[in-house]
């Protein structure tokens, strides 16, 4: 048994849990979350055990995509609260002994940033080339089309025409969300400067960084490979991940942070390669502290466009490369890495990889999941509702209830496309309720009272509808209970702690990789090791030792079913000590 490794920055053996600022808490009645309903509940997010919160943007914006379109760094977003406001949770934060962690959304910004109003009013103002534009190409026809073939991340072309000055300017998101040109020193110093230090200078201790690998594009800004020869646009991201320059950007931007010993956890998506991944969280790089690999929670979206897909989409041998993939990053390495299920992006990890069909089964197999990511080595983050075991809306929820832009583009992208075919809205729909990422974004279940407790009184409507099943599932009813989700995660937390030599730091194997049913790993630290057997099927399988482990003492550390048998329930798990 044994606390976290001496001389080992302090972020290696943290839990961070994540605000989704809209949808955690409304102080004022207006049925939006904010900064007051954050600050009234850090109590309640010390007592889970964790050691830091990550605030999704909260700055000034026209929400067209929830706030990763910015339009002021330096201002917060009115329905939120003040800059004063965020001072307040910041000091609230460190004299509880919580770090606190902002987003960082230097890829794009709102067209409505009064960088952007200057770069698209004239070809020469000075702030031009502060984002990407390019002039109009022409087919035989004379028809004017888009400088190359990307496809925005939302879908259609990655390029908007811009009447004012007749030009186009890329946005790999919304086309409300300009990329900001990178290759300019000037703009790098800008964003640095307002988007970086002046909230390091009020106390922040670090950032998450959105999209970290796109800030350089390839040179050129040639056509992506041809995919789908039925598309004018196509999947580009060998296009604008991992760019030639890039690693030169982050390590500049690494000098920033480092003034002030900040941490950074980056989202790096298609960065599949081990070598790749190494590039920015090796210690040695001095660019990143940690970054989110996607492999586990991108299991069973499609190919091309993630909601384009059969269900499940996945099996437990490719739950278990991907889990893998993650552990390897710090084998042998002076690397770090993160254990993650869930986040403002994605589905609820019980509905995609559990069971939410009873009551029964949503509750074991969420404690089966807590079993998992706390025993992994890495950074973990919970997402605020995960330590409850919140769930996916229910699939009679109508497109209606479905707030997201990628969400909603998607419905009516199918509707067009099939002329209304009821067929496949049905399946749009289907995909929806498994994939989209409103379902993180339901409102907080408080308690039973009107709108899960979400807003103080039954008179506020939320911005998003409650799960219908709140009455039964929320924080004030899983506090006295001792069987609950919410009692399980704060137990896995301590034990988290209490065993960070293997379960923090520990080195990971796999003992069953043919098997389809359950999940067998150990893990070994320096002065302690541990096995880890998973049930991830919803009948019973056979528990059995591994053969590389018998005749060694044992002791059931903790698990989800009274009195452990010889067989492994549904979606039973069990922590080991060996």
């Amino acid at each position: 048994m044994s606390p976290a490794r001496v001389g080992e920055k302090w972020w290696k053996n943290a839990i961070i849990y994540q605000i989704y600022p809209a949808s955690f808490k409304d102080s004022n009645n207006d049925g939006i979350g904010d900064i007051p309903g954050i600050i009234s509940s850090l109590d309640y997010i010390t007592s889970l055990g964790v050691d830091v919160i990550w605030l999704c943007p909260m700055y000034d914006s026209p929400q067209i995509d929830m706030g990763y379109d910015v339009a002021d760094y330096e201002k917060v977003y009115e329905p939120y609260g003040t800059v004063e406001d965020m001072e307040v949770l910041i000091d609230a934060c460190h004299e509880r002994g919580l770090h606190i962690i902002l987003d960082l959304v230097v890829n794009h910004t709102s067209d409505q940033h009064k960088w952007f109003q200057e770069s698209r009013s004239s070809k020469t103002n000075p702030k031009r080339d502060w984002y990407i534009w390019k002039p109009a190409k022409y087919d035989a026809n004379g028809k004017r089309q888009p400088p190359n073939n990307w496809r925005s991340i939302f879908g259609g072309s990655a390029w908007e025409w811009d009447k004012t000055t007749e030009e186009y300017y890329l946005h790999l998101f919304c086309v409300e969300q300009p990329d900001v040109n990178w290759e300019n020193a000037v703009t790098r110093r800008a964003i640095y400067e307002s988007a970086m230090e002046f909230w390091l200078k009020k106390g922040v201790d670090g950032f998450r960084v959105d999209t970290v690998n796109m800030y350089s594009k390839q040179p050129g800004l040639g056509d992506a490979p041809v995919l789908d020869p039925k598309s004018d646009t196509q999947v580009a991201f060998s296009q604008f991940c991992n760019g030639p320059r890039i690693h030169e950007y982050l390590r500049e931007m690494n000098d920033v942070l480092s003034k002030y010993d900040a941490m950074t956890v980056g989202e790096c998506p298609n960065t599949h390669t081990l070598h790749g991944v190494l590039r920015y969280v090796s210690a040695a790089e001095k660019q990143l502290s940690m970054v989110f690999q996607f492999d586990l929670v991108d299991l069973g979206m499609g190919k091309d466009y993630k909601f384009l897909t059969t269900f499940p989409g996945w099996t437990l041998r490719d739950l278990k490369s991907a889990v893998k993939s993650t552990q390897d990053i710090i084998k042998g390495t002076d690397a770090w890495t993160t254990v993650f299920m869930e986040n403002h992006d994605q589905g609820r990890s019980v509905t995609r990889f559990g069971s939410d069909k009873t009551p029964k089964l949503r509750v074991r197999s969420a404690k089966m999941l807590a079993m998992m990511q706390s025993t992994l080595s890495g950074t973990q983050f919970i997402y605020q509702g995960q330590e409850i075991g919140m769930v996916n809306a229910p699939k009679e929820w109508t497109i209606d209830e479905y707030k997201d832009i990628d969400s909603t583009n998607y419905y009516q992208m199918t509707s067009k496309i099939t002329n209304n075919d009821p067929v496949e809205l049905e399946n749009a729909m289907a995909s929806l309720q498994h994939l989209a990422r409103d379902h993180s974004r339901l409102p907080m279940q408080w308690s039973a009272d009107a709108n899960a407790g979400f807003s103080p009184s039954s008179s506020a409507k939320p911005w998003m509808r409650p799960h219908d099943n709140y009455p039964e599932l929320n924080v004030k009813l899983q506090e006295t209970d001792d069987a609950s989700v919410l009692s399980f995660w704060k137990q896995m937390t301590r034990l988290r702690k209490e065993y960070a030599d293997a379960m923090v730091f520990g080195e990971f194997e796999i003992l069953d990789e043919p098997n389809q049913n359950v999940f067998t790993y150990s893990k070994k630290g320096l002065n302690t090791s541990l096995l880890v057997v998973l049930n991830f099927s919803d009948k019973v399988q056979k528990f059995e030792k591994p053969d590389t482990l018998k005749g060694d003492n044992w002791k059931l550390l903790v698990g989800n079913v009274e009195g452990p048998s010889e067989e492994l329930q549904a979606f039973e798990g069990r922590v080991i000590l060996i």
